[in-house]
């Protein structure tokens, strides 16, 4: 796959995690009665909006997604490997500490957070083929 392909699914796969970051930090500041992601006491975003994981050193954590992807979408815009990938790497060990965090402390599972965790996951393996791919030259 050519490095125009890769920074093209980056720019998508960061529009969708701009997506599912919005939704998480409205659903933080609305707390609306009714949400989607909440089916039982397991599958349970409310836990994670509401709970220990809803900031990270006394800021919205949903803003820490919406900052990191923005700057992921910036990087692959001007198609700065060491920016895209420099952000994914810091993404990608948030969102594995929010996900630790959920499953064996909260003993919980946020639907939207599993989709921005496999979201980064993607970003960061693309991010690590344009390396790849420029060391190659």
């Amino acid at each position: 796959m050519t490095n125009l392909k890769l920074y093209f699914w980056i720019k998508v796969l960061a529009i969708f995690g701009l997506m599912l970051g919005s939704y998480l930090m409205y659903e933080q500041i609305t707390m609306p009665a009714w949400t989607p992601c909440t089916i039982n006491a397991t599958v349970n975003c409310d836990a994670v909006i509401k709970g220990e994981v809803s900031k990270t050193l006394g800021i919205p954590t949903p803003i820490y997604g919406l900052v990191g992807y923005a700057m992921i979408l910036l990087g692959a815009i001007i198609k700065s490997k060491k920016l895209v990938l420099s952000m994914a790497a810091f993404g990608l060990v948030f969102c594995m500490y929010i996900a630790y965090v959920e499953l064996f402390m909260l003993h919980v599972i946020c639907p939207v957070c599993i989709g921005c965790q496999v979201d980064m996951i993607i970003s960061f393996i693309l991010a690590l083929m344009i390396k790849k791919s420029s060391d190659l030259v």
